[in-house]
């Protein structure tokens, strides 16, 4: 995908199999089927029942149109007695909900718009169908945005296309400068964050930090004290992600408080993807110390590291263990001992976060820390041997 700030909106609908279409030429008039057919002649003319709209359920419920579309979708502070009214209205006209004809309604665009970069990676793809999921229950459609690279991210923000587009904005894993948290506020719209902790935003994260602390703990206490760490190259440093720098923390901290002193020989960095990882672990290979556990940043650099080590007929975990981060999809495949956390539910809970901003039933200011959790697999060990010097 380029960093384009291209924009997708789902579901996508096809528009070819909507039903009669009504075409008009001068004067007259003649309705058609959707594949272009004429209807009989004795259809033509014929009086056409109109659909109930959310303004008939309103009216015979005797409440709002907002009242109804939260009725209907079971959200916001609707009373029990409200909410059955609006049902037998509801029933008694057959009405079926329209998000496009409440939103009109309502004032409302019934679109949310996600702001994510690298969408096409296992974690960003995850995050956004959770989302995704968790919007379309509701009633909303998604209009995407990927801002790939630092470029596209300004470009975005200086002609900040979401106004009149959507109801509510969530910006994923990115982290923004005080110029773009402005210009965001200032849509003055509901705005929530995953990953990137903006003061009086609400937020979903995980604590990456503690995860990392996690994975370091589990091979400090198989009685691993040569711990390497392959780090992540961003693609551009300018974005500065976040959670790099606090993984990178969070391994330093793991080893300080079992008194060990992190050593540079022993950290590396691999571009992303598999081909990093692999790239990052020959390095460490050709070092002074190989040591006896590895632990990297994200799975996909953790997976390369094992591709490297059994090219080389390294025993894993015998002769080094090797830990990841994230649980990818492939991690179980390879046998990869990791940290997990729950990608789609982080989406899908930020979502829900900002139903309850535009429902006006979230109170203060949310900082939801997610939990990991440690998934033990094939790829650690008590070590056999301790470092060697000089290769392996």
């Amino acid at each position: 995908m380029s960093g384009t700030g291209v924009n997708f909106s789902f579901p996508i609908r096809d528009l070819t199999t909507a039903g009669p279409r009504l075409l008009t030429f001068g004067s007259s008039c003649k309705r058609v089927q959707s594949r272009g057919e004429a209807m009989p002649e004795e259809a033509v003319g014929r009086p056409r029942s109109r659909h109930a709209s959310i303004l008939d359920v309103a009216a015979l419920a005797g409440v709002s149109a907002a009242t109804v579309s939260r009725s209907l979708r079971g959200r916001g502070s609707v009373s029990p007695t409200t909410r059955q009214r609006v049902l037998d209205a509801a029933r008694e006209l057959s009405y079926s909900a329209s998000p496009h004809a409440s939103g009109l309604a309502s004032g409302r665009t019934t679109t949310v718009g996600i702001v994510a970069p690298f969408i096409g990676r296992w974690y960003f793809a995850n995050a956004v169908a959770g989302a995704a999921d968790a919007l379309a229950e509701a009633g909303y459609d998604v209009l995407l945005y990927h801002l790939a690279d630092v470029a596209a991210r300004d470009r975005f923000f200086e002609r900040m296309p979401l106004a009149r587009r959507v109801d509510a904005v969530l910006t994923m894993t990115m982290p923004l400068t005080e110029q773009h948290t402005l210009a965001l506020r200032a849509l003055d719209m509901p705005f929530v964050t995953l990953g990137a902790r903006i003061p009086e935003v609400p937020c979903v994260r995980i604590d990456d930090a503690a995860a990392m602390r996690t994975a370091v703990h589990h091979l400090l206490h198989q009685g691993h004290e040569q711990i390497a760490m392959i780090a992540g190259i961003e693609d551009d440093r300018q974005f500065g992600f976040l959670s790099s720098a606090a993984r990178r923390l969070g391994y330093r901290q793991a080893l300080r408080a079992a008194g060990l002193e992190p050593r540079p020989e022993l950290s590396v960095a691999g571009a992303f993807g598999i081909e990093g990882g692999a790239r990052a672990m020959a390095e460490l290979m050709a070092g002074p110390t190989l040591p006896t556990a590895v632990v990297a940043e994200y799975d996909e650099l953790a997976i390369g590291a094992l591709r490297t080590l059994r090219q080389a007929s390294v025993a894993v975990p015998g002769r080094i263990s090797v830990v990841g981060m994230d649980d990818h999809e492939m991690a179980s495949v390879v046998d990869l001992t990791t940290v997990a956390q729950p990608v789609r539910e982080l989406g899908a809970r930020a979502a829900r976060l900002l139903l309850e901003l535009l429902d006006g039933t979230l109170a203060g200011d949310v900082d939801q820390v997610m939990p990991t959790r440690l998934v033990v697999r094939g790829t650690t060990a008590a070590p056999i041997v301790r470092a060697v010097d000089g290769g392996c």
